[in-house]
């Protein structure tokens, strides 16, 4: 079953409502996606993005349905079950929340120190080499408020796979950046990717980025997946909610280009 599978994540029928019901957003999802493949989720705001993350994760139970993790119903997770099970993620935030008082060597140590049992120096190696994957080898004594944003995000990466997760997640991770620090964060994405071969989900507007890096691009509507391929195939889709949110979001030219 691919709800048992390593790194899988997989909705079954997950119906999600607020405000006693008055606002449904989940209905009736169904979805696997791809083990250790990098998916896009694409869709206007306010369509469910961030509440499709939040089920995973286990920050929300559906009303109805299933959301299967790497082997365990998140629905069914309470307490210290629920803890231990996410050590199966890494996270990268919008705003890469950092610890404003700890160093950048001490933000990537801190879930090991909080979590594991390692020793002193094994803790220094794992840092090091999460780091190193990510381009820094250096400059691990600074602040978080000396270094450019760019740079943050390294070190927010390098935090997010320092426990070894089965999935990586990303929320929002170019929003607000400018275009330098935006492909500066799209390497780092594509680098991941090809060192470690995680499945990967990244929540996302950036058009561009979608197209560049994804395996897969999952588009959410009405509910509903409404779209699950490749690039190629979200260009060329004639649904026409996605044809609005490509003509709302970037010029033709601007979607084009990661295709040539």
């Amino acid at each position: 079953m691919g709800e048992k599978q390593l790194g899988s994540i997989c909705f079954r029928e997950v119906y999600k409502s607020f405000r006693g019901g008055r606002d449904e957003i989940l209905k009736g999802v169904t979805v696997d996606f791809p083990v250790s493949k990098l998916t896009y989720i694409l869709g206007p705001s306010g369509v469910g993005k961030s509440v499709t993350l939040k089920h995973i994760l286990g920050l929300l139970k559906p009303d109805r349905g299933e959301v299967w993790v790497a082997g365990e119903n998140m629905a069914t997770l309470t307490g210290d079950r629920l803890a231990q099970h996410r050590k199966v993620f890494g996270m990268l935030f919008q705003n890469s929340a950092l610890f404003d008082d700890m160093t950048l060597f001490e933000n990537v140590a801190f879930p090991l120190r909080e979590h594991t049992q390692l020793s002193e120096e094994e803790i220094d190696a794992k840092v090091r080499k999460s780091l190193a994957i990510l381009g820094m080898k250096t400059g691990l004594d600074k602040y978080p408020n000396e270094i450019s944003g760019g740079m943050k995000k390294r070190v927010a990466l390098a935090r997010a796979i320092i426990r070894e997760p089965q999935i990586l997640l990303y929320d929002e991770p170019t929003t607000g950046l400018d275009p330098v620090t935006r492909l500066t964060v799209d390497d780092l994405i594509e680098t991941l990717k090809r060192e470690l071969g995680l499945t990967s989900l990244v929540i996302s507007h950036d058009i561009p980025s979608a197209l560049r890096l994804a395996d897969q691009i999952a588009f959410l509507h009405g509910g509903q997946f409404v779209f699950f391929g490749s690039s190629a195939e979200f260009i060329k889709s004639k649904h026409e909610a996605i044809q609005q949110f490509l003509r709302a979001e970037c010029t033709s030219a601007e979607v084009m280009k990661p295709l040539l």
